[in-house]
C-alpha cells in the first residue's frame, strides 16, 4: 500500500489548539483532520466538522500522556499499519502518530541491555512486542525515504 498524500501533512499538523472560528463555543479544541481536503485544511474542531466536513473522511486525534494518538479503526483501511506498535488506551486500540522522546539511557541507542529485545527501526525506541515501528510517523518516514517498507 502506498503512503497516502494526506499522511505527511497530518503528521506535521499541530493539534489541540483552540478554534479561532468557534472561540466562544465549549469543546472547541482542534483535534480533527480531514483526509479528503487536507491540502486546504489544517486541524479543526467538532463545529468545523459539522459545517465543512460532514461528508468527508475525518480522523479524530486523541491524546495520551501528552502525545497524539489515533484509533486503529479510524486509519487501518486508509494506510498500511502493519508492523506499527499498537497500544490499548481507554479500551481502544491506538497508534501513536509520531515518535516520542525517550528518557536518556533508554533504548537501543543507549548501548545498554534493555528490558525488551525489540526496537523501532527508525528511532530505536524500545517496543513491548515484535513490531518494527513505534508510531505511524516512524513507519511513514521509512516509506517517504524510499527505504524497504
Amino acid at each position: 500500500m502506498l503512503t497516502p498524500p494526506w499522511l505527511e501533512p497530518m503528521l506535521k499538523t499541530r493539534f489541540f489548539t483552540h478554534c479561532v472560528e468557534h472561540r466562544e463555543m465549549p469543546r472547541n479544541e482542534c483535534n480533527m483532520f480531514c483526509a479528503d481536503c487536507f491540502e486546504h485544511s489544517s486541524a479543526f474542531c467538532i463545529y468545523c466538522r459539522t459545517q465543512k466536513h460532514s461528508d468527508h473522511h475525518v480522523i479524530q486525534i486523541r491524546r495520551s500522556s501528552y502525545h497524539e494518538v489515533v484509533r486503529v479503526k479510524e486509519v487501518e483501511g486508509l494506510i498500511d499499519v502493519k508492523g506499527v506498535h499498537t497500544y490499548v488506551i481507554n479500551s481502544a486500540d491506538v497508534f501513536f502518530l509520531n515518535e516520542r522522546p525517550q528518557p536518556r539511557g533508554v533504548g537501543a541507542a543507549a548501548g545498554k541491555a534493555a528490558a525488551s529485545p525489540f526496537f523501532c527501526e527508525v528511532c530505536s525506541r524500545s517496543l513491548l512486542n515484535d513490531f518494527r515501528f513505534c508510531s505511524i510517523g516512524c513507519k511513514a518516514s521509512r516509506s517517504l525515504c524510499h527505504c524497504r517498507f
